[in-house]
């Protein structure tokens, strides 16, 4: 049985912040390079486009709103526009499947997001980050259930989780449940609160991507951004915000299936592409010692109920006899899907604590 085997590439280095089109220059420029030293997939930090929002750290609302707000939103990007055919673009005429987390502008709100680009130009995946972490919620929206998925793809099965998304064991779960094998995990940089939460600390981060490619028997692409200078002076405005928020930051990772880092690790502050062969083969090895999901679990014990039903604020039922049942149907089968929502399930509780397969 053949096996795809290829190398990977992760970004460790600082966007052109609240720059889209400048950021989109960087990235197309480090999609061919990794292309040119033969990767196959590259993996983009979080947000990376346009940036991640520091300053939300850093001050109350009140007082970053006006400076940041509109030029963060004005500069996130828009699937469909020029700019996203750009990377797109990039994507087919290097031969690579991108990994890239940015800001989502949809509508008149903003996502935590990433977006998975096939070597062909095509779209694989949209997904968003389920509940923004801590003070990301004064900026984002939330994802759904449907967030929570793996696709096929011609260097495996795919999918991707944010920053410390990584920390929620239901959702780490569910994605080991569907045979995951290549992860996009994205994070930002590890540099605020340097020294008072260490929780927050390159050392801390790094381990929950290590942990998940150990749990997950998958590889794991980590890439992670740096906080430049340029970042830094535009965020920070006195000594406090300067101690707060440091340059660099940078920690980016590639783990195997047993948790192995597979390649020298950058300096916190230098920019950069690491690199890692990837062997999809050797999966089944560490598989066979403990598949979380699989062999190694305990279903009558304890067992996960994933809805991945999309849940959209407004859904059109208008009837339409002409086309179908709704006429939105074709654009968006998830809204009229069968799968029932929480507390419209065809069971209720105390069955479903009996026998959770009545759902």
């Amino acid at each position: 049985m053949d096996h795809p085997k290829f190398k990977a590439a992760a970004i460790q280095a600082a966007p052109v912040f609240l720059n889209l089109d400048a950021t989109i220059n960087k990235a197309v420029a480090l999609i061919e390079e990794a292309s040119s030293n033969g990767a196959e997939v590259i993996a983009f930090p979080e947000t990376w486009l346009p940036g991640y929002p520091w300053y939300a750290w850093l001050d109350a609302p009140a007082l970053w709103l006006a400076k940041f707000g509109q030029r963060y939103f004005d500069n996130s990007l828009e699937y469909g526009t020029p700019q996203a055919e750009r990377l797109a673009k990039a994507a087919k005429d290097n031969k690579i499947m991108v990994g890239m987390g940015l800001s989502e502008r949809n509508g008149s709100s903003l996502y935590i997001a990433q977006w998975i680009i096939g070597n062909d130009g095509k779209t694989i995946a949209q997904r968003r980050k389920l509940k923004p972490t801590h003070v990301e919620r004064t900026i984002y929206g939330e994802g759904d259930g449907s967030d929570l998925s793996v696709w096929d793809t011609n260097l495996g099965r795919v999918g991707g989780l944010c920053c410390w998304e990584h920390l929620q064991p239901l959702s780490k779960y569910a994605m080991y449940s569907q045979n995951e094998q290549l992860h996009f995990a994205a994070w930002p940089s590890f540099s605020i609160y340097e020294g008072g939460a260490y929780a927050l600390s390159g050392e801390a981060n790094v381990s929950a991507s290590r942990v998940y490619a150990l749990e997950g028997s998958c590889y794991v692409l980590a890439p992670t951004a740096i906080v430049s200078q340029e970042m830094q002076d535009e965020m920070c405005e006195t000594e406090l915000q300067k101690a707060l928020l440091k340059t660099g930051g940078g920690y980016s990772r590639i783990f195997g299936p047993d948790g192995k880092q597979l390649h020298e690790s950058l300096p916190t502050d230098q920019e950069g592409i690491i690199y890692a062969d990837i062997d999809l083969g050797t999966i089944s090895l560490s598989k066979a010692i403990a598949d979380p999901a699989g062999h190694y679990s305990r279903p009558d014990a304890t067992q996960l109920v994933l809805n991945k039903t999309s849940r959209r604020a407004v859904v059109d039922t208008t009837p339409d006899e002409q086309t179908s049942r709704y006429p939105d149907a074709a654009s968006h089968p998830d809204d009229v899907a069968e799968t029932p929502m929480w507390g419209a399930a065809s069971a209720d509780i105390d069955t479903l604590v009996k026998d959770p397969q009545a759902l």
